[in-house]
């Protein structure tokens, strides 16, 4: 993985041309890969599993909100039905039918769903897994695609249990279901099975489930699971940060190229573009947005919002004012000797990539300090 140091430390010792634009090629990748790489998702299983609630808690979404998808005792999913992530519109979800059929064929239904489309599976039940999740994992595993396990409503088990049993041990009763799941499964190698909660995220497995599939994913899917991943803990949320501080030198770097073109006005003006994407990206990843804190502000009856908008940064993203921020004296003046610099040949170019790397680095730690600092005041 190229990181920070290796790659500025070629761009800036490099002495043919060829050599620093490789090394601004490979940040741009990088930048692409966290705007507009594709997670494709798809969630199956039983009818009445909890499918929905599910893909509506992946996406920050309440059962009644526009958008969500639908919710029911009755198999409400007789085609495969495509969700977008409200903040990350290359993360797709697809619901897919029910496999609860007595003639569930799983070679056909992986056709008919097709297989291909998707990055990895969701085997989804509410209660024990049964013959015909086995036999669609197990053609999934022939196509060499991934599957997870879930089962879900694990918060109705527990509460269930708790009737008339005030010194329950969770634990026991978690071990018990895991224990009962796997049964079922030994033909498959004793996969892992995933206890959660559609509704409490902070608790169960749910965020071990984040974990094993950020592991399992090729590299440069990660970023779109993260980036989309609900923030339901403090690890999820110091996870998200780390990424978005390991992609500073990229925006940067990628930056710093386009001030070596010798074009009055260019760099400035992609400065600009680049920055708002990064610190938007953060802004949804965090969990700052209207939507995932109100949701919030409703299960601790704290005014969030309020927090939020203290941050000059998240303000001016919300209200798409970014550049407002960015037109300091500081930063005009190192834009225009940018401008300068860039039309004087060979070392006029060389100065002012530079001058753009170092002064978008700075900015960058800047805002996403601001924003994280932030997001971790609202966590608490």
């Amino acid at each position: 993985m190229a990181t920070q140091d290796s790659v500025v430390d070629e761009a800036i010792t490099a002495s043919g041309e060829s050599t620093w634009e490789r090394a601004t090629a490979k940040a741009k990748d990088k930048f692409d890969e966290l705007v507009n790489v594709s997670l494709i998702i798809a969630v199956t299983g039983k009818t009445g599993a909890g499918k929905s609630s599910f893909i509506n808690a992946l996406r920050g979404l309440r059962k009644d909100e526009d958008g969500a998808a639908p919710t029911g005792v009755t198999e409400t999913t007789t085609e495969p039905t495509m969700y977008e992530h409200p903040g990350m519109p290359n993360v797709k979800i697809w619901d897919l039918p029910g496999i609860g059929s007595p003639n569930f064929k799983a070679k056909k239904y992986l056709k008919d769903v097709k297989f291909n489309t998707y990055d990895f599976f969701i085997i989804l039940n509410s209660e024990r897994f049964m013959e015909n999740d086995v036999m669609l994992a197990k053609e999934i595993r022939k196509c060499k695609k991934s599957f997870y396990f879930v089962r879900s409503k694990i918060d109705n088990d527990i509460f269930a249990e708790q009737r008339g049993n005030e010194g329950l041990d969770k634990l026991k009763v978690l071990a018990k279901i895991r224990e009962d799941c796997q049964k079922n499964l030994k033909k498959l190698g004793n996969p892992k099975v995933f206890l959660i909660s559609s509704i409490f995220l902070d608790k169960y497995d749910f965020e071990i489930l984040q974990t094993t599939l950020a592991e399992e994913l090729p590299e440069h899917k990660r970023s779109a699971l993260l980036q989309a991943w609900p923030v339901c803990s403090a690890e999820c949320l110091e996870k998200k940060i780390k990424m978005f501080k390991g992609l500073i030198w990229a925006v940067s770097l990628a930056s710093a190229g386009i001030a070596a073109v010798p074009l009055p006005g260019l760099s400035t003006t992609c400065d600009a573009s680049m920055i708002l994407i990064f610190f938007t990206r953060c802004y949804y990843a965090f969990g700052l947005d209207d939507r995932s804190l109100k949701r919030l502000t409703e299960k601790v009856n704290k005014p969030l919002l309020e927090c939020r908008d203290k941050s000059k940064f998240a303000a001016a993203i919300r209200n798409k004012t970014m550049t407002t921020i960015q037109t300091s004296a500081m930063f005009i003046s190192v834009s225009v000797a940018e401008e300068l610099l860039s039309l004087i040949p060979v070392v006029g170019s060389a100065v002012a990539a530079g001058l753009s790397f170092a002064s978008t680095q700075l900015f960058l730690r800047k805002g996403l300090n601001e924003l994280a600092e932030t997001a971790r005041a609202i966590r608490k």
